[in-house]
């Protein structure tokens, strides 16, 4: 098979990560390159960085890339972690203005997470009706149904109870807290159980940094629907970035 390369790039609050990705494998090429995300994280100043990381690979085909908002017709409606000007930005004429000349998609980051794991990690995640959650310092979602996006769900922005689920059972709220796996997974049961109530999926995925600590959590979880940990883990952003671009996705 012959080997298929693309560049993606993903947006966090703390770290803007690229690297080349083999997409026919869905690893890395090379090294990742991270830059610190710059404080204030504006969209003039995220742009700069993301240019930088594309020289820094010397890169000059087209860039995917993610960011911590919902984003509709290549336009930020929203900004978790990063400036709030972002909100109402044309976020592909800004990166298009620092990348002339060639093609640029942006999408959401756990909208990227979701198609990469459902192409290269569990293969359950291809087929049925799939729900990605990745638990960090909020909580994203990802909707597939065999495999194929339904964007720009905000799921963590659920009401759950009396409280935003992400602000009761992130893993954010975990280490500020300090609480005990046991504890912090009879939250997650609570907000998961209402997305099973509401959505029925065939699967849950769950990824994040806390993912990879899966054995210590997930089998605490009472809920009925199969979870299982997302496999892409932290490459899983960047690999979702280069697929959007080299397939045309553009949200």
């Amino acid at each position: 098979m012959e080997q298929k390369i693309g560049f993606g790039i993903d947006v966090g609050g703390s770290g803007i990560k690229g690297a080349r990705v083999d997409l026919t494998t869905g690893e890395f090429i090379g090294d990742r390159i991270k830059i610190l995300t710059p404080d204030p994280a504006t969209p003039a100043a995220v742009a700069d960085t993301v240019r930088q990381i594309v020289e820094k690979a010397g890169w000059d085909g087209p860039v995917g890339i993610t960011l911590p908002s919902v984003v509709r017709e290549q336009t930020a409606l929203s900004a978790a972690n990063i400036d709030p000007s972002w909100i109402d930005t044309p976020v592909g004429e800004v990166f298009g203005d620092v990348l002339p000349g060639r093609e640029i998609s942006v999408l959401n980051d756990a909208d990227a997470a979701g198609i990469a794991e459902a192409r290269f990690g569990n293969p359950r995640a291809a087929r049925g009706s799939v729900i990605l959650l990745t638990f960090g310092t909020g909580i994203g979602s990802a909707f597939m149904v065999d495999g194929t996006l339904y964007p720009n769900t905000e799921i963590g922005h659920m009401i759950v109870g009396s409280k935003e689920a992400e602000k009761y059972a992130s893993s954010a709220v975990k280490k500020k807290k300090d609480l005990s796996y046991s504890t912090w997974a009879a939250r997650v049961t609570e907000i998961m159980a209402e997305y099973e109530r509401l959505f029925w999926p065939s699967l849950f995925i769950v990824g994040g940094g806390i993912s990879r600590k899966a054995d210590k959590w997930v089998p605490l979880l009472d809920i009925r629907t199969p979870v299982v940990a997302a496999e892409l883990r932290n490459r899983a952003g960047i690999v979702g970035a280069a697929m959007a671009v080299t397939d045309h996705i553009r949200p």
